[in-house]
This record gives structure tokens, sequence and C-alpha cells, in this order.
């Protein structure tokens, strides 16, 4: 998903819910980038990392269909 800055900067000013997800997206890619850095990951961690790669892609199929519908 490529969006040009002055169309994202438009969206997050016009729509709360594609903020949010935006938003948590984020956070997601932040948490995976930190575990990422875990040489030996344990199994708890190697879990989290997958889930929160699946929860991003949900997010991002979202923010996609608010996007499509603009």
């Amino acid at each position: 998903m490529e969006i040009k800055k002055e169309t994202l900067g438009t969206i997050l000013n016009s729509d709360i819910n594609f903020k949010r997800l935006y938003s948590a997206h984020l956070k997601l890619k932040t948490k995976i980038k930190d575990l990422n850095k875990t040489k030996f990951p344990t199994t708890k961690e190697a879990a989290q990392k997958k889930q929160h790669q699946k929860q991003k892609l949900i997010l991002k199929d979202k923010m996609e269909v608010i996007l499509s519908q603009s």
C-alpha cells in the first residue's frame, strides 16, 4: 500500500476510523520491529510476533478498503 503524503494527511484529518486503524498499524509495526531485534526469541515471543503480523495485515486490509471507497 503506497499512499502519497498529501492523501495520507487528508484522510487522517477527515476519517477518525482510518486514523485509529493507522495508529494501531504503526504500533504493531514498532512491536514487530522490536521483536525482530531478538536474536533468539522465546516461543512466546515468536507467537506474539506472528499474532502481531496477522493483526497488522488485517488493519492494512481495512485501511485499503477505506482508501478504495474514498
